[in-house]
């Protein structure tokens, strides 16, 4: 008997196309391999949105909607203590709230300008924020409050001088200031802890919470003395930027554009100028490196 050729090409057909479609089945359940080398690491990007504290019970509503951690992230974002937001406030809020704080930083994670520093304290009278690098990464930052207009804190290049747990003011013996550490010897300025009210409001110093305070105070280090002559710089304070007085809370800006708050082309080059005047001094040395007649007083 003659085989059907018609029925046998068309059993043909029909294998090959299921064949086919068990192949197309088998490539889109097949794990897609990545090249792990050349993926970007993801980037954590933060919008803002804008909270006008209209009254007591809007702001109770607030907080109760936050976890303690939380309104501890809402409120160094803002510059503030807790006890000074009231109604008439104005609030950014970032649509994410996680507990890294660094994960929010106006301050790059990476300063190559400062790579060959071991310690460096970066305040930033612009936004209000301090950051501390070791030798050029990002170990910490947050908020600060500097001085009012009438009696603003210089910017400079400084160094840690000496430090105390608990220093009371020249200005007026009520002012404890516990965690003090001077960068300015003769004008008795220096970081410590103190109430942030959300906007530059101190004498000349730079307040700051005291976790902050207190990390600086046991991170960077003082001066080195003999006979009261520096024979070797402390750790740099670099006092960077200018705040608008006239303008809005520069954070609030952050909602039209969360970029706004980073190191603008200006600040960087003050920093590139301070580092290069930082590598230049003698006394930034360290001591064992250093011979009796290269210490320049």
């Amino acid at each position: 008997m003659k085989p059907n050729w018609l029925f046998l090409g068309l059993f043909i057909l029909i294998v090959a196309a299921c064949n086919q479609h068990k192949q197309e089945k088998i490539e889109e359940t097949a794990p897609v391999q990545l090249d792990t080398i050349s993926l970007e690491p993801p980037v954590f990007k933060i919008t803002y949105s804008l909270d006008s504290i209209s009254d007591r019970q809007h702001l109770d509503s607030l907080k109760s909607s936050l976890s303690k951690t939380e309104r501890k992230l809402v409120y160094a974002l803002n510059r503030i203590d807790e006890h000074r937001i009231k109604p008439g406030s104005k609030l950014i809020i970032p649509d994410s709230l996680v507990a890294d704080i660094n994960l929010y930083s106006p301050f790059p994670s990476t300063l190559s300008l400062l790579d060959s520093i071991q310690k460096t304290v970066l305040i930033s009278q612009r936004i209000q924020a301090f950051a501390l690098y070791e030798n050029g990464d990002l170990l910490r930052w947050g908020p600060v409050s500097t001085g009012k207009q009438s009696t603003g804190t210089p910017s400079g290049l400084y160094y840690g001088n000496y430090k105390a747990k608990r220093k009371i003011s020249t200005i007026d013996e009520s002012w404890v200031l516990p965690y003090y550490f001077n960068f300015m010897n003769f004008e008795g300025i220096g970081t410590h802890e103190y109430t942030l009210p959300g906007y530059p409001a101190s004498h000349g110093c730079v307040r700051m919470y005291r976790e902050d305070a207190q990390a600086i105070y046991q991170w960077a280090n003082m001066w080195k003395l003999e006979s009261d002559v520096i024979v070797q710089n402390g750790t740099p304070f670099m006092v960077i930027g200018e705040y608008n007085f006239k303008g809005e809370l520069p954070w609030l800006k952050l909602v039209e554009d969360n970029t706004d708050n980073d190191l603008n082309l200006q600040e960087i080059d003050t920093i590139k100028v301070y580092a290069q005047r930082y590598k230049n001094d003698p006394l930034n040395l360290k001591l064992e490196d250093m011979g009796e007649k290269e210490i320049v007083l």
